[in-house]
């Protein structure tokens, strides 16, 4: 990853885009705090998203991160492009929901990323495609599961929050 400047882009991106993400979940929203955390968030994930194209493709081809990032970057535009156009009449509720849920496929992957490491680190010669993509399969459910279940606890608390601007 840090063997080009796009590489080292993409890495500082993204650790902008889970320090923000991460308190713009905690924050109180709708506060200027909230938004100029937000719009930091937003550029780091485009930032973040454009650089995960230019990255060099495992065996060459277009693989399955990168039609994760491909989802990511419906699922972000969906979370910006309502609050930009103020449209539909929830456009709030549809910003919520699409933004927190690309915070949580960026945590998804943060930890994919991590964990994806292993079997390199344990020198692991044999089936390491088989297990890269496990892990990628196993730390996406458990982070989005997770994830999940904080959705659906607060999300009528949320959206009620939403429904309120």
């Amino acid at each position: 990853m840090f063997s080009s400047t796009t590489g080292i882009i993409h890495f500082i991106a993204s650790i902008i885009a889970l320090i923000t993400g991460t308190f713009v979940l905690g924050l109180t929203k709708g506060t200027q705090k909230h938004k100029r955390i937000g719009y930091v968030y937003a550029i780091a994930m485009l930032i973040l998203l454009i650089t995960s194209f230019m990255i060099y493709q495992l065996h060459g081809r277009f693989g399955i991160l990168h039609i994760f990032a491909v989802i990511s970057s419906i699922v972000l535009l969906a979370g910006i492009v309502p609050m930009i156009f103020k449209r539909p009449k929830e456009y709030f509720v549809y910003h919520f929901n699409f933004m927190y849920w690309s915070v949580i496929g960026l945590y998804c992957a943060f930890f994919a990323e991590i964990f994806t490491r292993i079997p390199f680190w344990l020198d692991l010669k044999q089936n390491i495609a088989v297990i890269f993509y496990a892990i990628v399969g196993i730390t996406t459910a458990a982070v989005g599961g997770i994830g999940s279940k904080y959705f659906k606890k607060y999300k009528s608390t949320w959206e009620n929050m939403y429904k309120a601007h």
